[in-house]
């Protein structure tokens, strides 16, 4: 069986305090985008097997998807196996919750491919073990999250959103997005925004911000210039995306957006991808 495992975008994400387990408090608004990793998955008749072809991806245990099939398993009590095929096509440890979306995916394919009667509910407690953003693929709708990102409400957003992500040649893990944000504003006060609904692409700007952006900046300068070439070119706005370092422009439409693609000049190693929110 094949799936397609999307991307997301944050369009705001606000980080409070480190709690007990490690994570932050945050609140952030997300959409799935039709970049897209593929997953293929066959039974055997034991364990699980994992191959990667694409963006240099572990294939063990490190590897999300291999610890959701474990997982899912492990809580099942299902006698079986599976043979994993991941085709990656999202840039790694970019902000673009490559990982968290393949989880999901294997944890909702397995639900079919063993028919299992498993609620999505379920399934989302299941994957906030696994990584913080996995719930919000499985609800697959546009939502704000809050927690460390499983709890989720569903979001009204413009139905047709286009975004051009601009992928950088190197990497920010999760991991030092968080702690340098510690060391510049761990004692950031004050309560969220309030969660609101969106009619129309002129309403976003105003509200896209990312508190994990200003170090990242800092330590990559680049990433506030090819915001502010986005601009120039048409976006309606720019963020960095998650944790990074992943910056996108937000277009009201296709023509507009491709017409950046093609004006704007990228550094070496810069990588421009066009994507559609769905």
């Amino acid at each position: 069986m094949k799936f397609l495992s999307p991307a997301k975008i944050n369009l705001n994400l606000e980080v409070r305090q480190r709690r007990p387990d490690g994570y932050h408090e945050i609140q952030t608004l997300m959409r799935r985008i039709d970049l897209a990793d593929e997953i293929e998955m066959d039974r055997e008749g034991e364990g699980v097997s994992l191959s990667v072809e694409g963006e240099e991806t572990p294939s063990g245990r490190e590897n999300l998807a291999y610890r959701a099939a474990h997982f899912f398993f492990r809580e099942t009590k299902i006698a079986g196996g599976v043979r994993i095929r991941l085709r990656k096509r999202i840039p790694v440890a970019a902000g673009l919750g490559g990982g968290s979306s393949n989880a999901a995916t294997v944890l909702m394919g397995l639900r079919e491919l063993f028919q299992a009667q498993i609620e999505d509910r379920l399934l989302m407690d299941w994957g906030a073990g696994i990584g913080a953003d996995v719930p919000f693929f499985i609800f697959k709708k546009p939502a704000w999250a809050g927690g460390k990102g499983e709890k989720l409400r569903a979001a009204e957003l413009p139905a047709d959103l286009w975004f051009l992500l601009l992928v950088p040649p190197f990497r920010i893990s999760t991991a030092w997005a968080y702690a340098a944000y510690d060391r510049l504003e761990a004692d950031k006060p004050g309560p969220f925004l309030a969660q609101r609904s969106f009619k129309n692409i002129g309403e976003l700007p105003p509200f896209m911000h990312n508190d994990l952006e200003r170090s990242s900046v800092g330590r990559y300068p680049e990433l506030g210039e090819m915001k502010e070439k986005l601009r120039e070119q048409g976006a309606a706005g720019a963020l960095m995306s998650g944790s990074g370092p992943v910056v996108f422009g937000l277009f009201g439409d296709a023509d507009t957006m491709k017409r950046a693609e093609e004006r704007l000049s990228r550094p070496a190693g810069w990588r421009a991808i066009p994507a559609k929110g769905i």
